[in-house]
C-alpha cells in the first residue's frame, strides 16, 4: 500500500499523472471515497497523463463516459446514482469488461456484487485542507503496479512511501 499526503487539487492531479505512466495495460480501478474527496480530479490527472487533453466530467448522470486515447479504451464509471448493482447489466457491463483496457470506478462499493475484484483500489479521505490517498493493489497485476510505483515515486517525485 501507498500513503500519499495531497494538499491541492493540483497535487492530486500530479498524482494521477504519475499513476498513468504505470497502467499500461488492461486494469481495473475502484476509487472510493466521500462527496467532495477528489474523486474526478484524480481521474482528470489520470487520463492528462495518458494524453487526454480535453475536459473530463464527472459521469454522475451518464454513469460512463469513455476516452479512446493512443488505441486504448478508457471508461471512466461513476456509480453514485445506481439503485441497484444489477442495473449494471443495462449499461453493458459484461462487454465492457470484455473489451476494457482500463476502467475507473467511482462509488464502485455501489456495484460491487457485480464488479470483478479490482486490481488497484484508490481510497481518498478528507485530511484538514488536504487529502490522504490510499493506493493498494487487490490482484498480483495490481500489486506490481504498487511496487514499481512506490520504489519510483519515493526517490523521484515525493509522492509517498509503500507501508
Amino acid at each position: 500500500m501507498i500513503r500519499v499526503e495531497l494538499n491541492s487539487p493540483e497535487q492530486q492531479l500530479d498524482f494521477g499523472r504519475a499513476l498513468a505512466q504505470w497502467l499500461t495495460g488492461p486494469a481495473l480501478v475502484f476509487l472510493h471515497g466521500d462527496l467532495g474527496t477528489g474523486k474526478t480530479t484524480l481521474v482528470r490527472g489520470l487520463l492528462q497523463g495518458l494524453g487526454h487533453p480535453g475536459p473530463v466530467r464527472s459521469p454522475t448522470f451518464t454513469l460512463i463516459e469513455p476516452y479512446e486515447l493512443g488505441g486504448r479504451t478508457v471508461f471512466h464509471l461513476d456509480l453514485y446514482r445506481l439503485g441497484a448493482p444489477e442495473e449494471l447489466e443495462y449499461l453493458g457491463l459484461r462487454d465492457l469488461l470484455d473489451e476494457r483496457d482500463l476502467m475507473l470506478v467511482e462509488w464502485a462499493e455501489r456495484g460491487q456484487a457485480a464488479l470483478p475484484v479490482p486490481d488497484l483500489v484508490i481510497c481518498l479521505e478528507h485530511r484538514g485542507d488536504g487529502r490522504l490517498l490510499l493506493l493498494t493493489g487487490r490482484t498480483p497485476r495490481g500489486q506490481a503496479v504498487v511496487a514499481a510505483m512506490a520504489s519510483e515515486t519515493t526517490s523521484n517525485q515525493g509522492f509517498g512511501k509503500p507501508d
